[in-house]
């Protein structure tokens, strides 16, 4: 066999069983901008937007990211939210059994040049899972990212929030900001149900009879995570270059 489609096809066998290529996707709303993996998709429901893996329902129920802004006031200080999560949270679960967070560290942080404040938790939001948030105050909205994951899987994801929260910038865009009111609490409305345990299934965001629209980091990314699009096009590829090393040996 010609040593050029030997290789080629030794390529395309490898690519074949690797699974689908993972492309950073960039989200961006009216107030934040970061990286995540193209598999996750982020939707507005109410005035929150809530990030999950949107291709693997097996993986929906490990993690969640849920994205909050309101109108900054009086409270709205990097000095409040310090000393806010600094404090244990408690709260009823839906068993009325009473649970109290473990804060596992609450600092100052600078990502991008901007001042955030950067804080872990465990059992905060979901009984049986971390949860980060990063909250910080820009142009006059109060912004608060957090990031929950399964105790259990913590490691696993540990790195790609590492990443999440590298390229996380905050702004403020012109119009159509979908923000809480100054009197509002932050942290109140980025609250995950605490009725959620560790066997549940996280709803896929914006489930509709609508298909979720993907914000991806270009078309040839979105096409190329599509497997039945990357795959079929590596076979019409195959196909071409097979056609033509054939000619040419004739």
């Amino acid at each position: 066999m010609n040593r050029l489609l030997r290789k080629f096809l030794m390529i395309l066998s490898l690519s074949a069983f690797s699974g689908a290529p993972s492309f950073a996707a960039k989200f961006a709303n009216q107030f934040v901008e970061f990286e995540m993996p193209a598999s996750w998709v982020c939707l507005l429901e109410g005035t929150e937007w809530v990030c999950q893996n949107q291709q693997d329902p097996a993986k929906r129920k490990e993690a969640i990211i849920i994205l909050a802004a309101k109108i900054q006031g009086d409270q709205d200080t990097l000095d409040q939210y310090l000393n806010y999560l600094k404090n244990p949270k408690t709260y009823s679960n839906s068993q009325g059994k009473q649970v109290t967070s473990q804060v596992k560290y609450s600092q100052n942080k600078s990502i991008s040049e901007q001042p955030w404040v950067d804080s872990l938790h465990i059992d905060s939001e979901i009984s049986g899972f971390y949860t980060r948030y990063l909250a910080t105050v820009k142009d006059g909205i109060g912004i608060l990212v957090t990031y929950s994951v399964n105790k259990d899987k913590y490691a696993e994801y540990s790195a790609m929030f590492e990443d999440l929260v590298k390229s996380l910038k905050a702004f403020r865009r012109e119009g159509g900001l979908n923000a809480a009111p100054a009197s509002s609490n932050l942290f109140a409305g980025a609250k995950v149900p605490t009725d959620i345990s560790n066997d549940t299934v996280f709803s896929p965001v914006g489930a509709s009879d609508e298909k979720p629209k993907v914000k991806a980091a270009g078309g040839l990314a979105a096409l190329m995570n599509d497997p039945v699009i990357f795959y079929g096009g590596i076979a019409a590829v195959a196909i071409v270059v097979l056609m033509a090393i054939r000619r040419r040996n004739q």
